[in-house]
Order: structure tokens, then C-alpha cells, then sequence
């Protein structure tokens, strides 16, 4: 054997720390606590962050920080950012097929065949981005000297429970329209599938995204989701990653400020999306004007 494969296999195992995406920065979790992440054959992965109530309110406060300068950025720079992003994942296709492969216990083709239907998502809804404006909003018929009309705008910080099943197109495709119709988000991930998600992290930090915009926290998904539902500076929930039992928990804590509530239902991740998401959490202003005589 040459001296030089004597080194090779005498080097260390480098294993990856996951760390939380809160602000653009990756902190652990306040608690130090983590979790191990196991395979579909409850072989040990890594351990993951377990976020705290904490991390779930610090992440709030920089989804409304992140909120004015994203929801003010121009349709056009929106979708640039969010075909950036599927620009950065084709450079890592291989790493995130590895991921998925061992999250959700899928062959390695099946699993390529996921990571690149959700490359495949990010450029499709950025392509919504400057669009869905259309679709959604227009001049209204009035009778009388003065016309108006409707526009649609972002609901404000959005909880998103992501898909227990999906780690990783189920994911992207309830975070991307959430970003590209101007909102921010504040993402708990699959809790027994979580570490494609906090790779994702990597990607947006590195995507010409805004610090903040995306926070993505793991962990047991009841405990971090019951204070997001409750914050009174959240303005809406996705509630798909939750069961039914504690759906209907988040859904009356929500209630309290009056929340926008997306309920679970089955959904076929890889079938086209359609425009239902880009509009669940979309407001609509009306401007009256008077007419020149």
C-alpha cells in the first residue's frame, strides 16, 4: 500500500453539524438541546437542533424584520432570487439526493427524481412572481365618476409546518410561495425528516436571499409550532405538517389575532401546484380614484 492511501485511511470521519437558519445566521438552539435523526431503518443520521420556544420567537422577530425591505423588493428581483436559489441547488443536486435518499428511505433515482422536481418548483413559482399580481388583482367595473382598483399584497410572517412525509419537494413547495408573493417565513421542519431542510438553509444563505426571509427550525413540531400559533406578530399559519388532533389545537390559538389558517390536506407533492398557495396568504387592496372631468 502507498504512503499516500495509508493517509487517506487514516483520516477522521468529518461529521456534519446541522444548526438552525434563523436571520440569515446559523445558531444552535438557545437550549443546546438536539435529537437524533434516525433512517427509514432507525439507523443513527446526525444529531438535530431542537429548537425551543425561544428560537421560535427569535425567528419571528426576524421574519418582521426581514418583511418591509422583502415585501418592498419588486416582483422582478423576487423571482431572480428565487431562480437563484434553484441555481445553487442544481450545483448540489448530489448532496440533497443523498439526503432525501436516507430521510425518506427512497432508492437513489427516486430520490434525484424528488430533489429536481423541487429545482424544478423554485423556477416555477419564480416565474410567478411578477405575475400572480395578474391574476389576482385588475380594475373593478364601478358605476359613477370614479373608478377602482385591486392589487394583491403580502399577508406579512407566515409559520409554515412543513410535510412530515415530503423532507424535500413537500418542503419547497410550501416555502416558495410563501416567499415569492412577498411574505416572510418562519418554517418548522419534517421532525423525523428535518436534515434537508437545514441543508436548505445553506443554499438560501448563499442565494442572494435576504437575512431573515426564510428561518427554518427543527425539532418536536408541537412544541414549536404552539408558540408561533399563538404569536401575536404572526400573521397567518400553514398547518400541513400538523396532525389532526393538533391542527385543530393550533387553529383556536390562531384565532386570537385573527390569523390566516391554511388547514392540512392530502396533497400529491410532485402534481402541478396550480396558483392555491401563491393566493392562501395574499391580501387584497382596493384604491378608489375620482375621475378628471
Amino acid at each position: 500500500m502507498s504512503e499516500k492511501s495509508e493517509k487517506h485511511d487514516e483520516r477522521l470521519s468529518v461529521l456534519k453539524t446541522y444548526k438552525l437558519f434563523v436571520g440569515g445566521t446559523f445558531p444552535r438552539s438557545e437550549s443546546g438541546r438536539v435529537y437524533e435523526v434516525t433512517d427509514s431503518q432507525d439507523r443513527w443520521l446526525a444529531n438535530a437542533p431542537l429548537a425551543s420556544r425561544k428560537d421560535a420567537r427569535d425567528a419571528v422577530v426576524a421574519a418582521r424584520k426581514a418583511f418591509g425591505g422583502w415585501s418592498g423588493a419588486t416582483a422582478y428581483n423576487r423571482g431572480q432570487i428565487l431562480y437563484r436559489i434553484a441555481e445553487m441547488l442544481e450545483g448540489r443536486r448530489d448532496q440533497f439526493g443523498h439526503e432525501v435518499a436516507r430521510a425518506e428511505g427512497l432508492s437513489r433515482a427516486k430520490a434525484t427524481a424528488a430533489v429536481e422536481a423541487a429545482i424544478d418548483r423554485w423556477v416555477w413559482y419564480a416565474g410567478w412572481t411578477d405575475k400572480i399580481a395578474q391574476v389576482a388583482g385588475g380594475g373593478n367595473p364601478v358605476a359613477g365618476p370614479f373608478f377602482n382598483v385591486s392589487s394583491p399584497e403580502p399577508t406579512g410572517v407566515v409559520a409554515v409546518l412543513a410535510p412530515q412525509e415530503s423532507s424535500f419537494l413537500g418542503l419547497v413547495s410550501v416555502i416558495a410561495p410563501v416567499i415569492a408573493t412577498g411574505n416572510t417565513a418562519v418554517v418548522v421542519a419534517s421532525e423525523t425528516s428535518p436534515l434537508p431542510a437545514l441543508s436548505l438553509g445553506e443554499v438560501l444563505a448563499t442565494s442572494d436571499l435576504p437575512g431573515g426571509v426564510v428561518n427554518i427550525l427543527s425539532g418536536r413540531t408541537a412544541e414549536i409550532a404552539a408558540p408561533l400559533a399563538a404569536h401575536q406578530d404572526v400573521n397567518a399559519i400553514d398547518l400541513t405538517g400538523a396532525g389532526e388532533a393538533l391542527a385543530k389545537e393550533l387553529e383556536i390559538a390562531a384565532a386570537d389575532n385573527l390569523k390566516r389558517v391554511l388547514r392540512p390536506q392530502p396533497v400529491d407533492w410532485a402534481a402541478d401546484p396550480g396558483t392555491g398557495r401563491l393566493l392562501a396568504f395574499l391580501e387584497t387592496k382596493t384604491v378608489w380614484h375620482p375621475m378628471g372631468l
